[in-house]
């Protein structure tokens, strides 16, 4: 019976471990040198909440037809600057070949700076070839090239900049191009699928996803006087050289353009921001239609308000924005808003931060007429206000000769009074911008230039330079000063060249 009991022992012990064995392979504690992969036919996902403007499929959200439609219309830019030192300060100021035209006599430039070379995105914003980017993609270019999806390479002509919301516009001698269309960017979401895309790295044609995760933000990245931040953040990838690129929804619409990343490296670290499309459509207008950007202005100095400021100033609200102080010329206080009032509304959208004020009457003109309510006391009140330029009127400050602008590559303005006499000259023309053009490409002129001569004519005005330069053929000197430095300054170019 003993011997029973043993042998019955040992063969349970002898199953005990071949189960054991057979367990431990099947679980992968034992390396048997298989490796077993699995193929799933469907992706096991559950139905995905859409917003309103996006497809309504079952499973994760499909990118590839976006891709497909957005790529093509998005560019890689080249931007040359051929003379690097250009910004480092006053060089020689007439070239050789107008020595003895002008007599000037000058020591000759030593050695020859290196070209130097940046890369970002654009948009093709219609058929016609006008592609929207960055101004600092392009902001101390002498050349722009622009290289399609399909690897077709054109040079470029900036139509117009805009470096107050950090917006360029450029154009391509090409037809029947590919191009994306704008959203309303008002209603995108937080939340919401958004594509990214541009050429990173000089990665051409690389598509990131993510969501819109804020709105209306301010970094403080734009270094302007009159900046305009209200970005949309978003976590889709972004990295150097995805600026100027698209940020679009998943129709294919532009949200907005990329614009800047928030990183401790450099590189991309979660947050990236993007220009409003709505900003970025009316500054387009206005570079096509009026040569220069129309921005009206409130005329008003603001903070945004939060507990703390509600608590010093005794308001009843945290939000909003607070006007601290008026400016001379201002269409708000001639209106009959006061330094102590919140603005709480544009046009009956609300206002939660100065950016969103910022935007909104950013996306107006002078001459316009806003409906702007505000807290005062706890009351509401609500004035109708007709916007002034920075100049503070309310008229339209066109171009008068946008085809001289575009071939000189500069935007001009007459100096103001108060200037004129404390630098003691009876007026003069202020290179306000430069961009791609013969000023760029045969001199070393620097932004702020006062020209006060051209041709040894007094010039007073834009009126008198645009005058002085039609029509001319041949060399042309252009005497001036910068304001702050000693002494005359000469730049002599070619209008023929």
């Amino acid at each position: 019976m003993s011997r029973k009991i043993i042998l019955l022992a040992a063969i349970v012990a002898v199953m005990s471990s071949v189960l054991t064995v057979v367990s431990l392979q099947w679980t992968g504690a034992i390396n048997t040198g298989k490796i077993q992969v699995e193929h799933v036919s469907a992706t096991p996902a559950k139905q995905t909440n859409y917003t309103e403007n996006m497809p309504n499929v079952a499973g994760l959200p499909s990118f590839t037809e976006t891709a497909e439609r957005v790529v093509p219309a998005v560019v890689h830019i080249k931007s040359t600057q051929t003379n690097p030192t250009r910004n480092q300060g006053p060089q020689a100021r007439i070239p050789d070949l107008f020595r003895d035209f002008f007599g000037d006599q000058l020591p000759q430039r030593q050695g020859t700076p290196q070209p130097r070379v940046g890369a970002g995105s654009g948009v093709i914003i219609n058929a016609d070839g006008y592609i929207v980017t960055n101004n600092h993609v392009i902001a101390d270019a002498d050349d722009v090239e622009v290289t399609l999806s399909d690897n077709r390479t054109y040079k470029a002509d900036v139509i117009g900049t805009d470096p107050s919301t950090d917006l360029a516009l450029i154009r391509i001698k090409e037809n029947d191009l590919p191009y994306l269309p704008f959203v309303n960017s008002d209603e995108v979401r937080i939340g919401q699928w958004v594509l990214a895309v541009g050429n990173p790295f000089s990665l051409n044609s690389t598509v990131t996803a993510g969501i819109v995760s804020a709105k209306a933000r301010s970094i403080n990245i734009l270094r302007e006087q009159y900046a305009v931040e209200s970005f949309i953040q978003t976590d889709a990838a972004i990295n150097p050289g995805n600026s100027g690129g698209a940020l679009v929804n998943l129709e294919g619409g532009i949200v907005g353009i990329n614009t800047a990343i928030a990183s401790p490296t450099g590189s991309y670290s979660g947050y990236g921001f993007a220009v409003p499309a709505n900003i970025v459509q009316k500054v387009v207008e206005d570079l096509m239609e009026y040569g220069t950007v129309q921005r009206g202005v409130l005329g008003v100095m603001i903070r945004p308000v939060d507990g703390n400021l509600a608590s010093e100033k005794n308001l009843e609200l945290t939000t909003g924005a607070y006007v601290d102080s008026l400016m001379p010329n201002s269409a708000a206080a001639e209106a009959g808003i006061k330094a102590g009032d919140v603005i709480i509304a544009v046009d009956g959208m609300e206002v939660t931060n100065s950016s969103e004020l910022q935007e909104l009457i950013a996306r107006h003109r002078p001459g316009d007429e806003v409906k702007v309510t505000v807290d005062r006391n706890g009351k509401e009140r609500v004035f109708n206000v007709e916007l002034n330029s920075r100049e503070g009127q309310p008229e339209l400050m066109a171009d008068a000769n946008r085809e001289l602008s575009r071939t000189l590559g500069a935007e001009f303005r007459t100096l103001d009074e108060e200037t004129a006499t404390e630098l003691d000259i009876p007026g003069g023309v202020v290179v306000e911008r430069l961009y791609p053009g013969k000023l760029r490409r045969t001199t070393q002129m620097r932004e702020g230039f006062i020209i006060t001569r051209v041709n040894d004519q007094l010039i007073r005005n834009v009126e008198e330079f645009n005058e002085a330069l039609e029509g001319r053929q041949g060399g042309v000197l252009l005497e001036g000063r910068y304001p702050g430095e000693p002494g005359m300054q000469y730049y002599a170019f070619g209008m023929d060249q």
